[in-house]
């Protein structure tokens, strides 16, 4: 997927929480580590981390090195890990879920200029610790 796409994605999911009462910027285009920022319906400061995948997966990944960069921020942040796949959407309130034990993972380079791939560290949460949103149960 391009940068771009990406982007008007992740500027889409930011309209919508909006229109449902959250409180939110796009910063997806610059050098954060994370996508989103602003407060919830709650009045609560928040950061979002989003991924869009063009392929489903039970489990959904997040690397390592994310979710302790994403962790480092100030603990009055609330920090959410925002998942859109072929079967959904899945947020993951990060402070207060048990994480797994990470798994080495052979994933691709961060960067999008290169198609190297790596031995990652990574956490596959599984649904069910979600909250998930706008499902889609039509058959395939």
């Amino acid at each position: 997927m391009e940068i771009k796409t990406i982007n008007d994605w992740e500027k889409a999911v930011v309209f919508l929480l909006n229109l449902d009462g959250w409180d939110l910027q796009h910063c997806g285009t610059g050098n954060k580590t994370y996508d989103a920022f602003g407060k919830t319906p709650k009045g609560k400061s928040c950061i979002l981390e989003m991924k869009f995948r063009k392929k489903y997966y039970e489990e959904k990944m997040l690397e390592s090195d994310k979710y302790e960069t994403l962790m480092a921020l100030d603990k009055d942040i609330v920090k959410i890990f925002f998942v859109n796949d072929p079967k959904g959407n899945f947020m993951y309130w990060l402070d207060t879920l048990e994480m797994p034990k990470p798994v080495k993972k052979y994933c691709p380079d961060t960067s999008v200029y290169t198609k190297k791939r790596l031995h990652k560290d990574v956490y596959l949460l599984k649904e069910n610790q979600a909250v998930r949103i706008n499902i889609d149960i039509s058959p395939n």
